[in-house]
């Protein structure tokens, strides 16, 4: 971080701009694409995890019935049918593997921003926030009320909406006709899609507002990265998912097959406006 900061500082653009918030930025991408892999990992196995128990959540569906009461034979009868289909049945707890990461590298970037305050340095301006080392909580609006100046806000509301645009990207669509342990996980979905960014946005106003930056460019990366992987998901109107996806009218459906008109002829008779050729004597 110092030294990104240091080579930073004599760029003119940067200077303008803030080379502290400029190094930020580029030690978030640098991390970013350095765990890329793994993300690219967890996204894919996660995702094929999802959509192969869609597959058999009607057969667990039964077997949940079959052995209502007896829960030790309905996990073996469980295991035994994930173990016949090749399905992980905790795949889906790969996703967290990048967060767990993560922790280590914002409790790091947490005291280096503190230290780098403590340690005497000028504020660190960056756009419109005045020091990226004060916490945006410190910098009221009105005193008494728990809500920062704008310009403290805007980045824990970016960081807010970035991670909920993630998660919709991961959220699975509905099932057709979902059982009703389905039912039980999209509800959990939807709950999590809308309390995961409150919590990423309760944690950027009480933290140094260097790291809602971190986050907020580092969800940018993770979002481009996805597009790739899982697609837009739910975060594009259904209109417009199956406009894009092709196959739909404007309307939504499908267009209507083309008919034959009644000036198509036999299929293999002679065409409009054209007489047969007689056979030369």
């Amino acid at each position: 971080m110092n030294y990104l900061y240091a080579h930073l500082q004599g760029v003119p653009i940067v200077e303008s701009i803030g080379a502290y918030g400029v190094a930020i930025i580029v030690l978030t991408i640098v991390i970013r694409l350095i765990l890329s892999p793994l993300q690219q990992f967890q996204l894919v196995t996660q995702r094929k995890t999802m959509v192969e128990q869609r597959k058999l959540a009607p057969q667990v569906a039964e077997l949940r019935k079959k052995y209502k009461k007896d829960p030790t034979k309905l996990n073996a009868e469980m295991m035994k049918l994930y173990q016949e289909h090749g399905v992980n049945p905790l795949g889906g707890l790969v996703g967290c593997l990048p967060l767990v990461i993560q922790l280590p590298i914002l409790t790091a970037l947490y005291y280096v921003f503190q230290g780098f305050a403590k340690a005497g340095h000028p504020p660190q301006p960056f756009l419109f926030v005045s020091n990226l080392n004060d916490n945006p909580n410190h910098h009221l609006l009105l005193a008494g009320l728990p809500i920062p100046l704008l310009a403290y806000l805007i980045f824990p509301l970016l960081a807010a909406l970035t991670t909920l645009i993630q998660s919709r990207m991961l959220q699975m669509p509905p099932a057709p006709n979902p059982t009703d342990q389905e039912q039980q996980t999209q509800q959990m979905q939807r709950t999590m899609v809308w309390l995961s960014p409150l919590m990423i946005g309760y944690f950027a106003l009480n933290v140094p507002a260097g790291l809602g930056l971190y986050w907020f460019v580092g969800n940018c990366v993770s979002i481009i990265q996805q597009s790739f992987v899982v697609g837009w998901g739910n975060v594009l109107p259904a209109r417009f998912r199956r406009t894009v996806s092709g196959g739909s009218d404007a309307k939504g459906g499908k267009p209507p097959p083309l008919k034959k008109g009644p000036d198509s002829g036999p299929k293999n008779g002679p065409r409009n406006g054209s007489r047969p050729k007689r056979p030369k004597r």
